[in-house]
């Protein structure tokens, strides 16, 4: 099952860059990806599913992983799931569930990556 995996970078060019060829040269996809900088740091968010081989790739190249996290993932582009107000009633059902939301991305094949402070909550909160 894919993993979110939790990169902390430098804020300066080619550290995107280090992650993507040490997940690359070690043959891991990413098939989903944030990515940010924030008060002189920076911060990736990967989907991947092989997270143990993909941290020992990126440890290899000297890049420091945060966290792995389980995370739901939710397809989008079909049907009601692409339509105003989707997000809106999705994340007020999982607030009314009493569940903290920690990050929320865009994968590769239309699907929504979600991680939450307890993922099995999350899940029971959006089927409803």
């Amino acid at each position: 099952m894919p993993k979110d995996i939790l990169v902390s970078l430098e804020d300066r060019p080619g550290e995107l860059a280090r992650v993507g060829e040490a997940l690359g040269g070690a043959g891991i996809n990413i098939e989903g990806v944030m990515a940010f900088a924030h008060a002189g740091r920076g911060f990736a968010h990967l989907l991947v599913d092989d997270s143990d081989s993909a941290r020992r790739a990126l440890d290899g190249a000297g890049l420091k992983v945060e966290s792995e996290t389980d995370v739901e993932i939710l397809g989008i582009g079909r049907g009601d799931a692409d339509r105003p107000g989707v997000l809106g009633r999705s994340a007020r059902a999982v607030a009314d569930a009493d569940v903290n939301l920690r990050f929320v991305y865009l994968a590769t094949r239309d699907r929504v990556v979600i991680g939450a402070d307890d993922v099995e909550a999350l899940r029971a909160a959006m089927r409803g």
